[in-house]
């Protein structure tokens, strides 16, 4: 089901701080991940040579020679080593973190957060099937392990296109998780790349009921029913502008083939915003997906609040050149 050519659509990305599945952001490809160059095959020389440059870069860091100092002195204290991945983690140091976290998960090979963190952060660096290799291992040798784990699995296998596992992972972590609304919106993610807009979004309710003013569910909600355009971009327009709501119902509606349906969305957009520039993307994609013309309207039509505002301006102004008119007789009889 790929395209050849992305979509610009207002979608959020994965975030990296939390388990949280979304759809992405600017020119991604309408729910899927965007393509990007393997970095398994890197020889793992290369990554250590970064790792000691962090290293290098850090020793002018109090808090991590703190920690470092901590660690020496305490080889086996798994939070002093958890604590220190994730402050190279947080000053931009990901191929020292990864070390870390993987010298973390051979200290307690129990321990999921570690597990967890350093398949994150494989994933991070470009290198998905060894984070999804690392997950799966532990997930299998450790099967009572935490949501975190099987959320994170979940993510990855997605990320491969094994649908099917990623469900079956995502309904495990609810076992073990009802509340959580980032797992029910990632649930109901999987389904819509599964093609279940209407399980989705019973999925993307449930994230909705725990989390109302979750904007990634509310979003996803509007992804999820572009067969019912009216009610998809109220909830789309609920974390956008109108333009950019029309504008992603048009992608979704374009990567469902529905590309006549698309330009009415897209005409509204640019009726908004004329200059809109993910609509004016989509509308050349769609123009050379259908053969139709490259139309951008004219003039924008207004919407019904702007027709009301000019005819009472209108009116006013009316109302005003008559009292002007009617002053100029009676001062000219006068």
């Amino acid at each position: 089901m790929k395209l050849t050519k992305s979509i610009p659509i207002l979608l959020m990305a994965l975030m990296a701080s939390g388990c949280t599945h979304t759809v992405r952001t600017s020119s991604a490809q309408m729910l899927r991940h965007p393509e990007k160059v393997s970095r398994d095959t890197q020889p793992l020389s290369v990554m250590k040579r970064q790792i000691a440059n962090a290293a290098d870069a850090g020793d002018g860091d109090t808090i991590a020679r703190a920690l470092r100092q901590r660690m020496a002195a305490n080889p086996s204290d798994l939070k002093t080593r958890m604590d220190l991945a994730r402050h190279y983690e947080e000053i931009g140091f990901p191929e020292i973190a990864a070390e870390h976290y993987r010298l973390a998960s051979q200290l307690v090979p129990g321990s999921a957060d570690a597990a967890a963190s350093y398949a994150r952060m494989l994933r991070q660096l470009e290198l998905p099937a060894q984070a999804l290799e690392t997950l799966a291992k532990f997930q299998s040798a450790h099967p009572n392990s935490t949501s975190d784990v099987l959320c994170w699995l979940g993510i990855l296998q997605d990320e491969a296109e094994q649908f099917a596992k990623a469900e079956a992972s995502y309904r495990a972590a609810l076992l073990l998780n009802p509340k959580s609304d980032s797992l029910h919106n990632n649930l109901g993610y999987n389904l819509l790349l599964q093609k279940k807009p209407a399980e989705a979004a019973e999925e993307f309710r449930r994230a909705l009921a725990i989390a109302p003013h979750s904007q990634i569910a509310r979003n996803n909600l509007g992804v999820s029913l572009a067969s019912q355009p009216k009610e998809a971009v109220l909830h789309m327009q609920s974390v956008s502008d109108p333009a950019t709501a029309h504008s992603n119902l048009a992608a979704v509606l374009i990567e469902q083939g529905l590309y006549k349906q698309a330009r009415t969305e897209l005409r509204i957009a640019l009726g908004y915003r004329k200059d809109h520039p993910a609509a004016l993307s989509n509308l050349q994609l769609v123009s050379e997906l259908d053969g139709q013309p490259f139309a951008v309207p004219a003039k924008a039509p207004k919407s019904k609040w702007k027709r009301f505002s000019a005819g009472m301006k209108r009116v006013l102004l009316g109302t005003d050149e008559r009292v002007h008119e009617q002053e100029n007789v009676t001062t000219a009889s006068k």
